[in-house]
């Protein structure tokens, strides 16, 4: 009696350890279910984390190429971030740090945004800046050209000016002529009767002119080609220069001027042949060139 008690007794410990074993292994089993699931969430939250910050990343990177100049900003945020995604990538999934990292994650989406309008809005400007120096080269290269033109307009106004300003003979003459016992001189063609040339000429009016003292330079050449006279040497700011016989000095008023000079004889007779007179203005200019014999 006293043995069926004790077997029965063993039997209801044993099923009792048996329920027992059973619970625990089910609870095991299920504490091990939740964690490969509490694990695999991390995991897949720890990727979403990394997928942000790498979206983050690439949106950067994509400012950055497109910016004109480079912003130490945005590189600086770019950099940042990709030190995240490194911390994230090697550290041990947890929900108080993945917790963290989401929290920062939206910062720094606040920060993207508030760094991209400030490039977009210096995009901008810089864009408008560019088209104002664009327009501000286009005005420059034509105002230079306008003044490129006045420049030219100027000169060739200043050229005709100074074309008009010159003065011209109207007329020129020139005579050989003897002086008689009273003063009074005598044209004559002959060499041996000739005590001088009479050289005329009229200066032409020209209201443009400047008025004031001038100087014309004559220039008597013997039939063998040499200046009679002392032989002076005039020369213009170019180089050029003549020999001249004499310089004949008058006032000009605007106003036609009758101008008479005379050329003396050299020491000895006038030569018989050709002579020619020319005569220049004070910037060596041919005003007028006169033909004559002498026999």
């Amino acid at each position: 009696m006293t043995e069926t008690k004790n077997n029965n007794g063993l039997k209801v410990i044993a099923g009792l350890l048996g329920v027992i074993l059973l619970g625990t292994i089910i609870y095991t089993v299920s504490l091990y279910q939740d964690k490969k699931k509490t694990t695999q969430q991390l995991t897949e939250e720890k990727e979403l984390v990394v997928e942000d910050l790498n979206s983050l990343k690439s949106e950067y990177d994509k400012a950055i190429l497109e910016s004109n100049a480079t912003n130490e900003e945005l590189v600086a945020a770019r950099d940042n971030i990709a030190k995240y995604i490194d911390s994230v990538k090697t550290m041990k999934a947890d929900i108080s740090s993945l917790s963290r990292y989401r929290r920062q994650v939206s910062i720094l989406k606040e920060e993207r945004e508030k760094l991209l309008k400030q490039v977009d809005s210096l995009t901008q400007s810089n864009t408008l800046l560019a088209m104002e120096r664009d327009s501000t080269y286009t005005e420059l290269e034509k105002q230079t050209v306008f003044n490129d033109s006045l420049v030219v307009q100027n000169t060739q106004l200043a050229d005709a000016v100074e074309r008009g300003s010159a003065l011209n003979l109207s007329t020129f003459s020139v005579d050989a002529v003897k002086e008689r016992s009273s003063g009074k001189l005598v044209s004559t063609s002959r060499a041996k009767a000739t005590d001088k040339f009479k050289v005329c000429f009229t200066v032409a009016d020209n209201v443009i002119a400047e008025a004031g003292d001038r100087e014309f330079f004559i220039e008597v050449l013997d039939p063998q080609g040499n200046v009679l006279g002392e032989s002076f040497t005039k020369s213009d700011e170019e180089g050029a220069s003549i020999t001249y016989s004499k310089g004949t000095n008058f006032y000009y008023e605007n106003n036609s001027l009758d101008v008479c000079d005379y050329i003396n004889k050299p020491s000895g007779d006038f030569q018989k042949g050709n002579y020619m007179v020319n005569v220049y203005d004070d910037k060596l200019k041919l005003l007028g060139t006169s033909k004559f014999t002498l026999k």
